[in-house]
């Protein structure tokens, strides 16, 4: 087999979404003439209503980023002692029960969503435990029903953080519907982005108009204050741009639907590798698209595989690596201990999210697998 050539430029894993400037100009004349910068102003209200009716859900909230949005979420639901949580996410999912003065317990992962494994919770459950925070990998649904009925059974509360699962869907049920609140992170290097946002969608409206509360400051008017609160609001000039790539979401997600169909058929017969799949029924998010990488069978382990791809030009990404539950913060804590983690750490070990959004060519991802296979064989 020749060496493949290399990427004359670097490819990522993921590319954000810039609309026509055009666009974007136009929703920000209303802006500038009005000088309505921020504070719940015209195009805020459009992003939320529009998002509700796209999301079909109701109860949505903007915030200025998806961490500030889980940390309001915590206050909101009057969250207190401990919430169990997974170890394979983002370091922003324990970041937040840190500083609402709340203790992380890890459990362990299911072996194939990679989600928090719900016959790992029950036996983690104390009197301090208040809520189960569950992280919707990929954006892989995590085991929803199994999860509430545990939180029912123990009187928790039930928090997802969906960073990864815009719309997604199960069994045609928007994912937003499940919990006491759902967080969506509207980052740059999400498929749809405001460049920095969030939101919260909560299931309770009187839940939502708390929220709405505790994003500004606690102000309910221009002389009462309700409640200590934080500055959490989404400015218009994010609000326009989320409008404007809403537009675009549709557009981006059929190529990167076909992106992905390239890797399916380009990688199927590659020993060692194999893809992390949504079930049948879920309407998927097309956030990432993720490999594993078994050392055993491959031949090479992940960490070889990431570090050779960039003599190539293409920069893969390690996962989620380390586990949170390593990182010097949080590796004191009894539920963080190794062997009690076995399946994360092995997906820790394992998982490679692959270059991944609309304007790569079926070229483009051909030679990226051509490459993957080099590294595996040489």
């Amino acid at each position: 087999m020749n060496r493949p050539l290399p990427f004359a430029a670097p490819i990522f894993v993921t590319r954000p979404i810039a609309p026509p400037l055009a666009e974007y100009a136009a929703l920000l004349e209303s802006v500038w003439s009005t000088r309505w910068f921020t504070n719940n102003g015209t195009l805020h209200q459009a992003l939320e209503n529009a998002l509700a009716e796209f999301l079909r859900t109701p109860n949505v909230s903007l915030f200025t980023n998806g961490t500030i949005a889980l940390i309001v979420a915590c206050q909101a639901l009057e969250l207190t002692g401990e919430v169990i949580t997974t170890p394979f996410t983002f370091p922003a999912t324990p970041h937040v029960l840190h500083w609402n003065k709340l203790t992380p317990v890890f459990a362990d992962v299911d072996a194939e969503t990679m989600n928090i494994d719900p016959d790992c919770i029950e036996a983690l459950i104390s009197p301090r435990t208040s809520a189960i925070l569950a992280v919707h990998v990929y954006g892989t649904p995590c085991a929803v029903e199994p999860i509430e009925a545990i939180a029912r059974r123990h009187g928790l509360r039930v928090i997802y953080d969906a960073a990864h699962a815009f719309a997604t869907k199960i069994s045609g049920t928007p994912i937003c519907a499940y919990g006491d609140v759902t967080m969506l992170s509207f980052h740059a290097t999400k498929l749809f982005h405001t460049a920095e946002g969030g939101a919260l969608i909560a299931r309770d409206p009187q839940v939502k108009a708390k929220v709405d509360l505790l994003k500004n400051f606690g102000i309910r008017n221009e002389t009462e204050i309700a409640m200590p609160g934080i500055n959490g609001k989404m400015s218009e000039l994010h609000a326009a741009l989320g409008l404007v790539n809403l537009r675009h979401y549709e557009h981006e997600r059929t190529h990167r639907a076909r992106v992905a169909a390239c890797y399916d058929r380009d990688l199927a017969e590659v020993a060692g590798l194999r893809r992390a799949r949504p079930a049948p029924d879920v309407h998927a998010s097309l956030q990432y698209y993720v490999v594993r990488i078994d050392r055993g069978h491959a031949g090479r382990s992940r960490d070889e595989v990431h570090e050779h791809l960039k003599e190539f030009n293409i920069f893969t990404r390690r996962y989620f690596y380390p586990l949170c539950s390593d990182y010097d913060c949080y590796r004191h804590l009894p539920s963080a201990d190794r062997a009690r983690l076995p399946v994360a750490r092995r997906a820790a070990d394992e998982v490679l999210a692959l270059p991944f959004f609309g304007e790569l060519t079926d070229d483009d991802v051909s030679r990226i697998c051509e490459a993957i296979r080099y590294v595996l064989v040489h």
